[in-house]
């Protein structure tokens, strides 16, 4: 997984690269810890929390989407374990097309993931929020379901799924990423 601002999209990078120095600036350092991700980590970061019956269902309704590729991803991973991080499956989170950053708020040289604990009355990842809100990106920690306080994007909508049928999600992926599993 990546954390070089450099594979981002040359226009949202350049708002992050504003936005981690207005966070600088007002007291609240960010660092990004995840920019481009592979579809097969993504699919990773899936699995995790799901069940074997939903993995078979999202398996099932890619190959009957004609998504092969992004069932693949899935399925090559094996099974993962751990807490529910994403709810998005390969190609349909927005860090797959550059378009999406994962920053931490440093606090005191150490990587600080609360998102209550207060430094002079302000939280670092709402403060995070709220100035790249200003820069006109799309801040996780306001979403209403699932807010994911670390993660900013450079599009409104949630998902490519939105703007994208599921083939071509596939077919951009598979040119963009191909046999790149690690």
């Amino acid at each position: 997984m990546s954390r070089e601002l450099s594979k981002l999209l040359p226009e949202f990078r350049e708002h992050v690269e504003g936005l981690l120095d207005d966070c600088e600036a007002s007291g609240y350092p960010m660092r990004p810890f995840f920019t481009v991700r592979t579809p097969f980590e993504q699919a990773r970061l899936w699995r995790q929390s799901r069940s074997t019956r939903q993995i078979h269902a999202k398996l099932a309704e890619l190959e009957a989407a004609g998504a092969s590729f992004l069932a693949h991803c899935i399925e090559s991973v094996g099974p993962q374990y751990g807490r529910h991080v994403t709810n998005a499956i390969p190609g349909f989170s927005w860090h797959q097309w550059g378009e999406a950053v994962d920053c931490f708020w440093l606090l005191d040289g150490d990587a600080e993931w609360s998102t209550r604990k207060k430094v002079n009355g302000t939280n670092g990842y709402l403060n995070y929020a709220i100035l790249a809100r200003d820069r006109g990106l799309t801040a996780g920690g306001f979403w209403h379901t699932f807010r994911d306080w670390p993660h900013v994007q450079w599009r409104p909508e949630s998902s490519p799924r939105r703007l994208y049928e599921v083939g071509e999600i596939d077919r951009v992926m598979e040119a963009r990423f191909g046999a790149a599993e690690e």
